[in-house]
Formats: C-alpha cells, structure tokens, sequence
C-alpha cells in the first residue's frame, strides 16, 4: 500500500485516494500521540500499539465508519521529536500538502509501531495538527466532497515541555487561535491526559480543551480509542453537543478521570 524510501531521505507519501472508493461525506479523525520516553513505563507505549491495532480492524469491520472515517496520526516523542504518519509511514516533522494528506480511509488504515522516547513537544504537535486538519479541508473542497466537523484527540502522559526536557508554557501560544477555531466550529479539541498525573499537567489539558479534557487512571488506551469511534458514530447522526459531552462523561466516569464537564 505504501511506497518505501531509502533511509537517507523522507518517503513519498500516496496521493489520498478515499474520494475514489467512496463518495460518503468524509469524518477526519486526527490522533495526536505522546510518544516521549515516560511512556517507557508500565509496558505502556506495548499497550498503546496494541490499542491502534484492535482500532484500526475495528474500524474496517464496521461498515458505517469505514465507508466514511479518515485516520491521521502525528506523534511527539521519539528521534525526531515529531512525526507525521501516513498510515504505518512516517511522513517526518513536516506535513505534506495535499494531495498528499496523511489521512487514510479508515478501510486502508494500518498503525504504525511507535517506540517511546524523547521530550513531549506538545506545542508544536497541535499546531501540526492544526494544520494538517486545515489542509485536509481544503483539500477535499477542491474535490467537490463534503466532510463533518474534524476531531483532534491529544493524548499525553506528561507535561509539556522544550526540547531540553524543561517544562514549558509554550502551548499558551496557541489558546487564542484553540478559542477561535472551537467558536467558528473548525474541528472538536479532545484533550486527555494517562499515566502518572504530573503536577499542572491537569491545568494543561483544561485550558487545550474546556469542555473535553480529562486526566484517565493508567493507559486505558484501548477505552479511549472505542470512545473515539463512538463520537465519530454521534457525528455521523447530527448529534447535538450535549451528546458528545455525554460520551466523553462516561469515558471519565469509567476511569475515574473527574468531574463530569458541563
């Protein structure tokens, strides 16, 4: 499925081709990774690829999703600091641009094996995401082809931080333009915090996201990714917001992740 490139230079990602296969009104789904060395612990990052694998079969096993989903991954952590991926390919620390979309229809869609190492960039992370999900858009406006409103779900086990490895407030610089996009409807921030609750991390998360944040016991990775589909299904339905507060409340219920937002 995808093409392969000598290891001195990035790959070339594949043209985004679901508009070929399928003319359903496309859902993208971003998922932005903490893949930094803390997840080193408990055979965490194990269970992390574990989790995107049973996701990425469920996905194709369920029709309404696979004729419609598309699945981007960008991580931070790790060599490189960030990565794009297009599928299992890493793409490097620049997106392309369209055509070239690292979003896969769900149906297409194979995880990559992520490795924990490395700082937690998350700054530089969303705004990559942002982006992605921008060009994405634009994209398939210029194909003709409708979409539902993008999802972006930050995943992270700890506070964010420069590449020295120091805590960072660098993120602050992106709440003006969050706000904005969350006014104008752009796409739905979902913003979750696993593993060891570091001191702050919770403040972090509450001011990426107000109304979708919480901090979950452990690395229910697996958990959170079915919530993921389920908020696709509810946007496939026109669901009212109250709707998608309610699933991620019970996401937060189940793992004893705080207050029920309102």
């Amino acid at each position: 499925m995808f093409p392969t490139a000598s290891p001195d230079e990035a790959p070339l990602p594949v043209p985004y081709m679901g508009f070929e296969f399928d003319s359903a009104q496309r859902l993208p789904l971003l998922l932005c990774l903490d893949t930094s060395s803390s997840l080193t612990q408990s055979g965490a990052i194990g269970a992390l690829n574990d989790a995107l694998t049973s996701w990425a079969e469920s996905l194709a096993n369920d029709m309404a999703l696979s004729a419609a989903v598309d699945v981007a991954v960008i991580t931070f952590g790790g060599v490189e600091g960030i990565t794009v991926w297009q599928g299992a390919t890493p793409l490097g620390a620049v997106a392309p641009k369209w055509p070239h979309s690292p979003f896969v229809p769900a149906n297409e869609f194979r995880p990559p094996v992520l490795r924990a190492h490395g700082v937690t960039l998350l700054d530089r992370a969303l705004h990559l995401a942002m982006e992605v999900v921008a060009d994405y858009k634009a994209g398939l406006r210029a194909e003709g082809l409708t979409y539902y409103r993008p999802q972006i779900c930050v995943v992270t086990d700890g506070a964010p931080s420069d590449e020295q490895g120091r805590f960072s407030h660098a993120y602050r610089e992106l709440l003006p333009e969050l706000r904005k996009a969350e006014r104008e409807q752009r796409f739905r921030l979902f913003a979750v915090g696993v593993g060891e609750r570091h001191a702050g991390a919770e403040e972090v998360l509450k001011e990426l996201a107000p109304h979708y944040h919480a901090w979950l016991d452990g690395f229910p990775f697996a958990e959170l990714l079915t919530a993921m589909s389920h908020s696709a299904r509810a946007t496939q339905g026109g669901a009212a917001e109250a709707e998608f507060q309610e699933i991620f409340a019970r996401l937060k219920r189940r793992r004893g992740g705080g207050q029920v937002p309102a």
